[in-house]
């Protein structure tokens, strides 16, 4: 059996999808069928490229490495279909395609843009990875990115895609239930979760090594979950069956506060990602001016992350978020 397109897709869309029955409805086949077609490619490779659990379908070592070079083939194949069809149809006007993490700042940012750019199509494409937005941006898939850089391990920025920064260090707090006994302190070190189990994403970039390497560093060695559906994770810190990291502006769900760690161990840099030269430089700027603004307004918001940034006198309250630029 020979690979094709086809097969990279479904592998893809059954990483992304976390198991063979809901990449099964994305494809629109049957679930015996996409499990059959998954039987013959791991045949085919000569490995298994998933496990499959109680959290769904996970990719394997070797389903990893598969999976690293499908995802640029399958990303190349969707710009060629799409800029065909655009072609033959004479699709034109003006567009504009936007991609992010999942964060609260992006209902602001496109507010704004929505006001600046009135007669454009905008689009918005989310995305757990931000190394996945990069190709997507390096294929021509997006105009924009929001991305996200764990302190520590960089992202993969391919040629051709540059980046500016937002702010290079946003602290990452701790989501833990309100009967949580650490939950009255004005920031949690992390010896004190130590016994707690923490929750993860395990397609998010980096997030269980970042987390992993922070507890290493102060000598503990508490006991990780992978959940990737998020109304699973806010039930779970909410009953006080685990804590979860997570953004600073993130809005804490019902029976569950939001607390920074103390001495900030895990930290990632925001910025603005795009294809060089591909939008004029003035509608570059309108893009970070408004991100910026939207970033501000989503921070602010947030009392307890207000607190924090007043405590370290942060730019952010200022209006000064960085603009560095690099590649």
């Amino acid at each position: 059996m020979e690979l094709e397109v086809r097969h990279l897709r479904a592998l893809c869309a059954i990483a992304d999808a976390g198991s063979v029955r809901k990449a099964a409805l994305q494809l629109g086949m049957t679930q015996p069928s996409l499990t059959t077609q998954l039987r013959r490619i791991e045949s085919a490779v000569g490995g298994l490229l998933f496990t499959r659990g109680q959290t769904g379908s996970r990719p394997t070592p070797l389903g990893d490495s598969v999976l690293s070079r499908a995802r640029p083939i399958v990303a190349e194949m969707t710009a060629l279909v799409t800029a065909a069809r655009d072609a033959a149809t004479g699709v034109g006007g003006a567009r504009l395609r936007v991609g992010s993490v999942g964060s609260r700042v992006v209902t602001g940012w496109l507010r704004r843009l929505h006001a600046r750019f009135p007669d454009t199509d905008i689009s918005i494409h989310i995305e757990v990875s931000a190394n996945t937005l990069l190709q997507l941006l390096a294929t021509n898939q997006l105009d924009v990115a929001f991305v996200h850089e764990t302190d520590g391990f960089p992202l993969h920025t391919p040629a051709g895609v540059e980046r500016r920064v937002l702010l290079a260090r946003e602290p990452r707090f701790v989501a833990l239930a309100a009967g949580h006994p650490a939950a009255g302190l004005p920031s949690v070190g992390l010896e004190r979760l130590a016994h707690d189990p923490w929750i993860v994403d395990p397609t998010a970039d980096h997030e269980w090594a970042a987390l992993r390497r922070a507890f290493t560093k102060a000598g503990l060695n508490p006991r990780l979950l992978h959940v990737r559906d998020n109304i699973t994770a806010a039930d779970l810190v909410a009953s006080g069956e685990a804590v979860r990291p997570c953004q600073p502006t993130t809005d804490p769900t019902p029976g569950t506060v939001l607390r920074p760690l103390t001495g900030t161990p895990l930290t990632a840099e925001l910025s603005l990602a795009t294809r060089t030269a591909s939008l004029p430089p003035q509608d570059l700027t309108s893009l970070f001016t408004d991100l910026s603004a939207a970033y501000r307004e989503a921070a602010t918001k947030n009392e307890t992350y207000r607190e924090w940034l007043r405590t370290h006198g942060s730019p952010l309250l200022r209006g000064t978020a960085g603009t560095a630029r690099r590649p």
